[in-house]
C-alpha cells in the first residue's frame, strides 16, 4: 500500500528537510523514524519522495511525504510520532494510488514570510507584489541550478500587517530554490525606498537585466500548503494535533522568553 503524510516541523537547527549525510535533516528523522517502526526497510525499495524541499532553517506546516508499506496500520501520524524528536510531527495520513508522487502530482504550493514591518512602506511592497503576478522568468530571484527553467507562475501574493509584523503569503505553480526568500528581499527594497516598481519589472527580464539578490533570513520562511488536482482523502489524527499544539506552546512560551532576555543583555545607556 502506498501512504502519504502531512509533516510539519520547526527548521531550525537542520540542514534542510532533504537527506545529507553526516547532518541533521527532516528527512534523516523521519527515516529513522519508519525504519525503527519497520513501516519501510529503506527510503529507496519504499520509493519514498516529498512534494519538495526546504532550506536549512525553513520550516512547514504542511509538507507532504509517500512511501510504499506492507504495514499501513502502524503508518500513522501517533505511533511515527514516537519516534521523532518534538520539533517534527506527523499530523495526517492518506491511503493514495500506486503511482502518487508528491512532488509531481502538485499544482501549487503556498509559503508564508513572517517578517519585522516596522521600517517599510506596506502600501509600497502591496503595489510592488502585483507586478509579479502571473507567468515570468524569475532567474533574478533564485538561485540557478544548472539548465533548470526559471519560469514559474505566481498565482497570487497577499501581504498584510499583524501588529509589528508583516506576513507575506506567495502561492505559486512551484517554486525555485530561494525564489521567495529572494522575491521578499526585492518586495523589502521597494517597500524601504531603495528600489522602485521600474527595478522590479527591469528584475522580470533577466536576458536584459541581471542583478543578484541575497536571500531574506530563513527563520521567517513557513512551507503552508501543497495543492493536488486529485482530491485526497486525509485523515487527521486528533492526538498528534493535540500534542503539536502542546509542543508548539512551548516553544512560543521559549522565545517571548528569549526575546527579554536579550533586551536585557544591552546595558542601557
Amino acid at each position: 500500500m502506498r501512504v502519504a503524510l502531512k509533516i510539519a516541523y520547526v527548521g531550525t537547527g537542520y540542514h534542510g528537510s532533504q537527506v545529507q549525510p553526516d547532518v541533521a535533516t527532516i528527512e534523516g528523522e523521519l527515516f529513522n523514524a519508519l525504519t525503527q517502526l519497520e513501516i519501510i526497510e529503506d527510503p529507496k525499495s519504499a520509493r519514498f519522495s516529498s512534494s519538495g524541499r526546504t532550506d536549512a532553517g525553513v520550516h512547514a506546516r504542511e509538507q507532504v511525504v509517500a512511501f510504499d508499506t506492507d504495514k499501513p496500520n502502524l503508518a500513522i501520524p501517533r505511533v511515527i510520532n514516537s519516534k521523532l524528536p518534538n520539533s517534527i510531527w506527523a499530523w495526517a495520513h492518506a491511503e493514495v494510488p500506486d503511482d502518487f508522487d508528491p512532488r509531481r502530482w502538485a499544482v501549487s504550493r503556498k509559503y508564508r514570510y513572517i517578517m519585522s514591518g516596522e521600517q517599510y512602506d506596506i502600501s509600497k511592497i502591496r503595489s510592488a507584489s502585483k507586478i509579479l503576478i502571473g507567468e515570468h522568468d524569475f532567474a533574478n530571484f533564485c538561485t540557478k541550478e544548472g539548465d533548470k527553467s526559471t519560469v514559474r507562475n505566481v498565482e497570487r501574493i497577499d501581504v498584510r500587517v499583524s501588529g509589528t509584523l508583516t506576513k507575506i503569503d506567495i502561492r505559486a505553480n512551484s517554486f525555485l530554490w530561494n525564489m521567495v526568500r529572494k522575491i521578499v528581499t526585492a518586495l523589502t527594497m521597494v517597500g524601504s525606498g531603495v528600489r522602485d516598481e521600474d527595478w522590479l519589472v527591469q528584475m522580470l527580464d533577466p536576458e536584459s537585466y541581471e542583478e543578484g539578490l541575497e536571500s531574506a533570513a530563513e527563520y521567517g520562511l513557513t512551507l503552508m500548503k501543497v495543492k493536488y488536482s486529485e482530491p485526497i482523502e486525509w485523515c487527521e489524527d486528533g492526538y498528534a494535533i493535540r500534542r503539536a499544539t502542546e509542543n508548539v506552546h512551548d516553544y512560543m512560551v521559549r522565545h517571548r522568553v528569549m526575546a527579554e532576555v536579550m533586551d536585557h543583555l544591552v546595558p542601557n545607556e
